[in-house]
């Protein structure tokens, strides 16, 4: 009976330390999966990252090209403004120069 007892032990640690190896086993796997895990996890924040900042750009260019339009047409209205109060101060000259000019020379005549 002791033979057979010692042999049952035997079995028992045999089974232990398979079942020891197999943790050890999983152990290891679950640690590259968790390595695995990180890595993918971070390659997708690098790369939602640049999508991101791609996205930020390609807003910044529509903003900028808006105000750009938008000042340009701005810029349009008023040198347009300008050129039709230009046009209307030289008729208003061209109205009254002739009286203007009689005014110097009167002025000169007088003095």
């Amino acid at each position: 009976m002791n033979g057979v007892a010692e042999s049952k032990v035997g079995s028992i640690i045999k089974s232990l330390s398979m079942l020891e190896d197999d943790l050890d086993s999983l152990h290891s796997k679950a640690s590259d999966m968790k390595k695995n895990l990180s890595i993918k996890a971070h390659s997708e924040i690098d790369r939602l990252l640049e999508e991101v900042r791609k996205m930020a750009a390609a807003e910044a260019e529509k903003i900028i090209t808006e105000a750009r339009a938008k000042a340009q047409s701005q810029a349009e209205k008023i040198t347009r403004d300008g050129e039709e109060r230009l046009k209307e101060i030289q008729t208003m000259v061209d109205a009254n120069f002739d009286e203007a000019v009689e005014d110097v020379v009167s002025a000169v005549l007088e003095k």
